[in-house]
């Protein structure tokens, strides 16, 4: 693992089992390496990606400013497999949330994928697949669709669904997936 962690802190993409299912990580505040993901994936570049995080001070990295109350309810889903769209207006990020002036963020419980995040910083961690077909299921599927396009694959094990997704706004939550 030591050796992955040394290709995402160089800029390096990879796939492993996050707390969900299998996604492509890499720095989410290095430039290139989110570019290079969208390019691995086929990704629609109007299609922000879901952030990996570990604490709730890593918001502050990305301009994100939450009130008690947002913070509250932060609380409520993390850690767990609910991403958060939160409003992010800063200009430096359009890279990340790509003109929508938001972001999606995940605070992960599983231990493995925690101290991957606290060794490499935020990890933008989109599911493993081009886009428009099913989420790898496991790591055989991830290598037949990037093959050698990412740098590692990491195997790991996964619940097979997606995160919930549940954006905060001033109205309040609204669930954008169940």
């Amino acid at each position: 693992m030591d050796k992955n962690i040394e290709i995402l802190k160089n800029g390096g993409i990879g796939v492993i089992a996050t707390d969900t299912i299998y996604g492509i990580v890499g720095q989410a505040l290095n430039r290139n390496t989110v570019a290079r993901i969208y390019k691995v994936k086929k990704r629609s570049p109007s299609k922000p990606f879901i952030i990996l995080i570990n604490t709730l001070s890593d918001l502050n990295s990305f301009n994100v400013e939450i009130s008690e109350q947002t913070k509250a309810i932060l609380n409520s889903y993390w850690p767990g497999p609910v991403s958060i769209i939160l409003d992010c207006h800063a200009t430096d990020f359009e890279y990340l949330h790509r003109g929508t002036n938001t972001l999606a963020f995940r605070m992960p419980a599983k231990a493995e994928l925690i101290e991957i995040i606290e060794q490499t910083g935020p990890l933008v961690a989109p599911s493993a697949n081009p886009e428009g077909l099913d989420p790898a299921v496991d790591i055989t599927a991830a290598k037949a669709y990037f093959t050698t396009t990412v740098d590692f694959y990491q195997e790991g094990t996964v619940n097979t669904k997606p995160s919930r997704i549940v954006k905060i706004t001033d109205k309040g939550e609204e669930i954008i997936r169940p």
